[in-house]
């Protein structure tokens, strides 16, 4: 089998190019090579176990572009340019594919839907983008618009995705007023879901409105992942300074009532 790193060097003598960017790539890929040859950890690898791996090193990239982080940000995009080519690499030993066939199958992905850029298909805007987007998509096999939102995807974030895919072939409200309705709507019915004391009907409501708080919060154009992540760390924040005041007054937490523990929270929101 041809290395991968000898068919990167060929096409790029072909090319003639002396762009940073195709060197530092052709490293990165070289380097893989000598690992999965080499080092006893590397060459144990399979696509499950750094399957979970993979996963970790993604939320980290997350949490650096939360903090505006670009120092980690960069970094966190080198483990994920790593475990790229290490699939790519165990796909080549398996002879299901090569290097070459992902970066040429994203590349003619990406000119094959932006008729726009390579072709002669007009657009207005980026909703007209995505609506052709899913027309291709469609043309090229796909059975289900919603085919391509991982089911893996935690829920929230799911639940965006296939709203954002429906949209695109006209399933969607035509106001925000309408879809605060369909939240009110769904808050009456898990209030009388809770009434009736059942417990499957309260996890089946309370779902349905927060499916319908995703579909408001795309109205008022806001990411309902990004708004309760910021919520998140602000709980954080101020539950961390309650210990640090109880702390500072010789006690716990738990040495607090209730009533105690609020004070100290209203106090710290006042604060910000």
């Amino acid at each position: 089998m041809i290395n991968n790193y000898l068919i990167l060097t060929k096409l790029t003598i072909v090319s003639n190019s002396t762009d940073n960017n195709s060197v530092a790539f052709l490293r990165l890929v070289k380097i893989m090579d000598e690992l999965r040859e080499q080092c006893p950890w590397d060459k144990k690898q399979t696509i499950h176990t750094l399957r979970s791996m993979t996963i970790e090193e993604t939320y980290e990239l997350v949490d650096a572009i939360d903090h505006n982080d670009w120092k980690g940000i960069a970094e966190e995009l080198g483990d994920l340019f790593l475990h790229l080519l290490f699939y790519s690499k165990i796909g080549a030993e398996q002879n299901a594919f090569l290097l070459e066939d992902v970066l040429n199958g994203i590349a003619e992905k990406l000119i094959r839907r932006h008729p726009h850029i390579y072709g002669e298909v007009k657009v207005n805007d980026e909703e007209d983008v995505k609506r052709n987007w899913e027309k291709i998509k469609a043309a090229e096999g796909k059975k289900s618009t919603l085919e391509g939102v991982p089911k893996s995807l935690p829920a929230i974030v799911k639940s965006l995705r296939l709203q954002e895919k429906s949209k695109q072939v006209g399933f969607e409200w035509s106001n925000k007023e309408d879809v605060w309705k369909k939240v009110e709507e769904e808050t009456k019915e898990l209030q009388e879901a809770i009434a009736s004391d059942q417990q499957d009907d309260i996890e089946a409501e309370f779902g349905d409105l927060l499916f319908s708080l995703v579909n408001y919060a795309r109205f008022l154009q806001v990411d309902p992942e990004k708004a309760l992540e910021r919520t998140n760390r602000k709980f954080i924040d101020r539950f961390q300074q309650m210990e640090k005041i109880a702390g500072q007054q010789g006690n716990a937490l738990t040495d607090l009532s209730l009533e105690e523990m609020d004070k100290l929270w209203n106090n710290i929101k006042k604060q910000k």
